[in-house]
């Protein structure tokens, strides 16, 4: 094996250790700040905003897409109504609610 000699005075050495110290001194308050618990908390708690974020974004897409293919069918492109889906889908609705009325009243009488 091979000696190699180190040339520099024990005050180097001292200056080189202390820097060292500094460094190791500095990354383990780092790794202190990331194991801490507020730390853990706090960075989970983020990743779940940031993931209901991007859910609630993604839902309001498709109720938005959903929204506008409804609405395509009930009103044409300059933005009138298509009264040939319009009265039947009326019809319909007026029905249900009378017969919801008049099931609630046989209900009550």
């Amino acid at each position: 094996m091979a000696e190699t000699s180190d040339t520099r005075t024990p005050a180097q050495i001292e200056a080189d250790i202390r820097a060292r110290r500094e460094v190791l001194a500095e990354t383990l308050d780092e790794i202190g700040v990331r194991v801490h618990p507020k730390t853990i908390v706090g960075d989970a708690r983020a990743k779940v905003v940031a993931n209901v974020d991007h859910t609630l974004g993604r839902a309001y897409v498709q109720v938005n897409r959903v929204v506008s293919e409804v609405r395509a069918q009930f009103v044409d492109e300059d933005g009138a109504p298509r009264l040939e889906r319009v009265v039947p889908v009326a019809f319909v609705v007026v029905g249900v609610v009378g017969l919801l009325a008049l099931g609630a009243r046989r209900r009550r009488g």
